[in-house]
């Protein structure tokens, strides 16, 4: 048995794998992780928002395995912000386009509401979805949050500095 595998005895994955996640928030002001979770491999990195004691003004920045509306209307009740990947089968309801200064490569900035029965019921306020084109990569990508007043440009920065904790381990 090697010396890893002696480590990890209780993060079983299959008969013959082991798994171990970590989980880690990041707090930016100094690039210095202010929560951590170890965890076996089936635990569904949704479920750590369950363990996070919500700061009122902090923004929480995850990816898209992290859509779960009831835990967004979580943060959103706790005064947190969050920024998130919205998936490509989002329903939703448009109901204001705010202007974009295009030059920012932000291609829609909107308010909406979610239409489907289930995420409807879960996250009962608006939210802000945002279509940014990075010019890096020139990939889309469409971020959902609760926080109407950065600029779209900021969402998608801040959005990108979430990539500082892969850096970070």
């Amino acid at each position: 048995m090697s010396f890893l595998v002696s480590l990890f005895l209780w993060a079983k994955l299959r008969t013959h794998k082991r798994s171990v996640k970590m989980h880690t928030l990041l707090d930016l002001r100094g690039s210095t992780p202010s929560f951590i979770a170890i965890t076996d491999g089936k635990v569904h990195d949704v479920n750590i928002l369950d363990m996070l004691i919500i700061e009122p003004g902090s923004f929480y920045i995850m990816d898209r395995g992290y859509i779960d509306f009831d835990r967004l209307f979580h943060i959103h009740q706790s005064q947190g912000f969050f920024i998130t990947r919205g998936k490509s089968n989002l329903s939703f309801r448009r109901q204001y386009s705010h202007s974009v200064d295009e030059s920012t490569n932000a291609l829609c900035d909107q308010t909406i509401k979610l239409t489907s029965i289930k995420s409807a019921k879960e996250y009962l306020d608006i939210m802000r979805r945002i279509k940014y084109a990075d010019p890096e990569t020139g990939k889309l990508y469409v971020f959902l949050t609760n926080n109407f007043t950065l600029p779209a440009q900021v969402i998608a920065q801040l959005y990108k500095s979430r990539c500082k904790i892969e850096l970070f381990f």
